[in-house]
């Protein structure tokens, strides 16, 4: 059986999600940061990065999550989370996973891991004043040239919407105004109306 590792608030929201949807068979593992578990040995020893998600699979530990979508897309074709009889539209969803994962959610990580890019404190401070306007500018671009609606990929429900849902939903916090992107309001409150959404926001609220 797979085994999710993940922590409320975090980009493992979508593969939770996509598991649920694909009706798959499996547990999933809170992880607590307040208390630096995700760099616990127990942990490290799952996951080096020392981040979340992490799926375990009976061939080995998967993450960073484009990949985990694509491995739930492909291990459950009855449900339909990914057009994998058609080479250019499979890489059209990889296409939008990975700006989420490699742009999106990097401009979002500079509010609150500056430490990563920079040692100096007031640097640490520009680039929080930056994100508004950084994710802001990748919603746009979504609005605007890549959410075709009502879906992602447009009539047919992928393993991209979870993923745009759960960067979505750090907007408010970003100081990102989700009334001036209306395709994404309606995009989230579609989601919002799905049982398996519903379902997993619950267990890890």
């Amino acid at each position: 059986m797979l085994k999710l590792y993940y922590a409320p608030g975090s980009c493992a929201l979508a593969s939770h999600i996509a598991l649920q949807e694909a009706g798959a068979s499996f547990s999933a593992e809170r992880l607590d940061f307040k208390s630096n578990q995700q760099n616990s040995p127990e942990y490290l020893a799952i996951n080096p990065k020392g981040r979340v998600p992490s799926l375990v699979t009976d061939r080995g530990v998967l993450t960073e999550t484009p990949a985990m979508l694509a491995f739930i897309a492909q291990s459950f074709p009855l449900a339909k989370l990914a057009p994998l009889d058609d080479a250019f539209a499979f890489a059209q969803v990889q296409a939008f996973n990975s700006y989420l994962c490699s742009t999106v959610h990097v401009a979002h990580a500079h509010k609150g891991r500056g430490y990563r890019w920079a040692a100096e404190e007031n640097s640490f401070a520009d680039m929080k004043r930056k994100v508004p306007e950084t994710m802001g500018a990748c919603f746009a671009l979504i609005e605007r040239n890549m959410l075709k609606g009502p879906w992602v990929m447009g009539d047919t429900y992928t393993v991209c919407d979870p993923y745009l849902f759960t960067l979505s939903g750090w907007l408010e916090g970003d100081s990102v105004d989700i009334s001036t992107l209306p395709k994404v309001a309606d995009h989230r409150k579609r989601m919002s109306e799905r049982p398996a959404v519903r379902k997993v926001v619950e267990e890890q609220s």
